[in-house]
């Protein structure tokens, strides 16, 4: 029988007396990649510097939405106080068990790293989430992302885009990002993938067609990074990322929110239902602000571009 539970731990985030409150939180976090893992430990963090005590089930899906799904029911025998969905597939299969059982239909659902619920299915807007569910979005600011591509590479006029066709996040992303390239009078060229084995063919079959690889907040794509960056370095084709933690593995620049902040906040989120006994679907959802610049020197030369000074000189984080 397929073991489901893929990384489940339990932590005590705070030594406290016996008497107090202590909080149960169930995760259901969709992949094993940097930006969704700092988000996490930023939910851990936050609540810990908040003073909230909580003990953390931790459950991954590896990036299979079946198994997202039966995680989502296996909660349910947890009795939580509250369930944490890191990422749209983990959202939406707790989403769909709350319906079904009526020990998740009272737990409160906050979601993170999430790019548009309403598309998603998980909210009826986003000022009145309504049902027992609020959350983060990390909605992204296309317009700076591609500001920051043309400040990189002033000539370009064709952008390829990867993304998973199956994830209603990247949906979302992919669709805005049509209108954006089109008001920038360039062209997209899209590369979708159904599974992780997909990317290193789709990044391949981008060479010759695009002058730059984009890579959204798709789990899909970005937790098989190393495949698209192998590309980028063999075609001197630049990657950008809409992520900081993928500057890291690799990418050229981003500019982008800090995931590890994303969930913080959303650990304050966590509070206000936990420990104000606020109703989730009162809660709006809302979005982080803040963005910071990374830029990764050796990739930029591996992909034959120079970053400008400019951009560095802007840079919260520079990999030489």
């Amino acid at each position: 029988m397929r073991r489901i539970c893929l990384g489940v731990f339990w932590a005590l985030l705070w030594v406290v007396p016996a008497t107090a409150q202590t909080y149960r939180i169930s995760v259901n976090q969709f992949v094993e990649h940097p930006s969704l893992d700092a988000v996490l430990r930023g939910v851990q963090d936050g609540l810990q510097k908040l003073g909230v005590i909580a003990q953390f089930s931790v459950h991954n899906a590896q990036g299979n939405t079946a198994t997202a799904v039966q995680i989502a029911s296996q909660i349910a025998g947890e009795e939580p106080d509250l369930v944490l969905a890191i990422a749209t597939p983990s959202a939406q299969a707790c989403a769909q068990a709350a319906k079904k059982s009526p020990v998740l239909a009272k737990v409160p659902l906050v979601f993170t790293a999430i790019t548009d619920p309403v598309a998603a299915g998980l909210v009826d807007n986003w000022d009145r989430p309504g049902k027992n569910i609020t959350g983060l979005s990390d909605k992204l600011p296309l317009d700076k992302h591609m500001a920051l591509i043309r400040e990189c590479l002033p000539k370009i006029s064709r952008l390829g885009v990867m993304y998973s066709t199956g994830e209603a996040n990247s949906q979302a992303t992919v669709a805005a990002l049509r209108e954006e390239v089109g008001r920038l009078g360039w062209s997209l060229v899209e590369a979708g993938v159904s599974k992780s084995a997909e990317v290193y063919q789709a990044a391949k079959s981008l060479v010759g067609r695009v002058d730059a690889i984009y890579i959204p907040t798709d789990n899909t794509v970005v937790s098989t990074l190393e495949s698209v960056i192998k590309v980028g370095t063999e075609a001197q084709l630049p990657v950008f990322s809409a992520d900081v933690d993928s500057v890291a593995r690799g990418t050229v620049a981003a500019v982008a929110f800090d995931y590890y902040l994303h969930g913080t906040q959303t650990a304050q989120l966590v509070r206000r239902i936990l420990v104000d006994g606020k109703a989730p679907g009162d809660i709006p959802v809302e979005q982080q602000q803040e963005l910071v610049v990374h830029v990764n020197r050796k990739a930029a030369r591996a992909m034959g571009i120079t970053i400008p000074d400019g951009v560095q000189a802007r840079a919260e984080k520079i990999y030489p």
